[in-house]
């Protein structure tokens, strides 16, 4: 039934939730609403960090390049569901899922070090005021950005050939909403620990190293606000760490939980949810959870619906 006669054998069938076919209303609602909020949300913060000269500072540089990655991690996999969802069919081509499995992955790892480098920034801003200016740099800060993209495509690129190099034997069904690693190594007709291994010491070093040099530096951090001695200056540096600590939260325990495992005990259900978290609701809340907490970024976006903030960008 999700086949027409000109679908290639080549394409993929993504189950996705079919099985549930009552949920599919409901979820394409809630999908197309989030996936709304995303772009707007995250084009807002792009627009304003680039256009508002008070933001123009490495932290919301990182932050405006966040926003990029969520925009387009989102745009990678909702389209697809979306059509999934509404549509007879539940395919996608063989070049398509390629392409997806590559882009989504890429984006997954560049948030991991982003996250890293966010929080670096964050810890030279307090416990080195000072010298703040000469260490994050424009020149350095575009370096580590450009550094972080590179790289993680780099990676992405080793990874999805490995699991598109797969032998398959024709199988072809998916039992998920979109291509990615895990689920697709569940189509393998061979032994798949090499590709495990791969993938378990790959999520390692992408996953748990960023995580714990993000964990070292607020450590530092920590210790460096308990010694400042005016409490409204101790709540002001916390304020401007405790958003990122919120998205670490949200991304790195629905990733770690996701990836630091062998596909061969990946559950069906419990890999969709992960995946809606880290994949959805992780890049619809981000610029939310930093514009509610960051007064710098509301009053920004509230400078933007003037009409002389644009006549001053002009």
């Amino acid at each position: 039934m999700w086949i027409n006669n000109q679908s290639s054998l080549d394409d993929f069938i993504l189950l996705g939730f079919s099985d549930q076919p009552w949920l599919e209303m409901p979820l394409f609602v809630i999908f197309l609403v989030a996936y709304i909020f995303a772009l707007f949300g995250n084009i807002s913060i792009i627009l304003v960090s680039h256009l508002d000269p008070q933001l123009d500072s490495p932290m919301y540089f990182f932050l405006s390049n966040l926003s990029l990655l969520d925009l387009c991690y989102t745009t990678s996999t909702v389209p697809q569901m979306l059509v999934n969802l509404r549509g007879p069919e539940k395919t996608i081509t063989y070049g398509g899922c390629v392409v997806q499995l590559y882009i989504f992955l890429a984006l997954g790892s560049t948030e991991c070090i982003l996250l890293a480098v966010m929080a670096f920034d964050r810890y030279v801003a307090i416990c080195k005021p000072l010298h703040y200016p000469i260490i994050m740099n424009q020149r350095r800060c575009i370096h580590m950005a450009t550094g972080t993209w590179i790289s993680c495509f780099v990676n992405s690129l080793v990874q999805s050939v490995l699991t598109v190099l797969t032998p398959r034997c024709g199988r072809r069904v998916i039992d998920h909403f979109f291509c990615e690693v895990p689920a697709l190594l569940k189509l393998a007709c061979t032994d798949t620990r090499i590709n495990e291994a791969e993938l378990n010491v790959l999520a390692a070093l992408l996953l748990l190293v960023p995580l714990t040099l993000i964990l070292g530096s607020y450590v530092f951090i920590s210790r460096a606000v308990m010694r400042i001695r005016s409490a409204e200056s101790r709540w002001k540096a916390f304020n401007t760490c405790a958003s990122h600590l919120l998205v670490v939260f949200l991304f790195y325990f629905t990733a770690i939980s996701m990836y630091v495992q062998p596909p061969s005990s990946y559950s069906r259900d419990r890999g969709k949810i992960m995946a809606l978290f880290y994949g959805i609701v992780t890049p619809t809340l981000n610029p939310f959870i930093y514009t509610l907490r960051n007064k710098d970024v509301k009053a920004a976006l509230r400078r933007a619906l003037t009409k002389d903030f644009w006549v001053k960008t002009r």
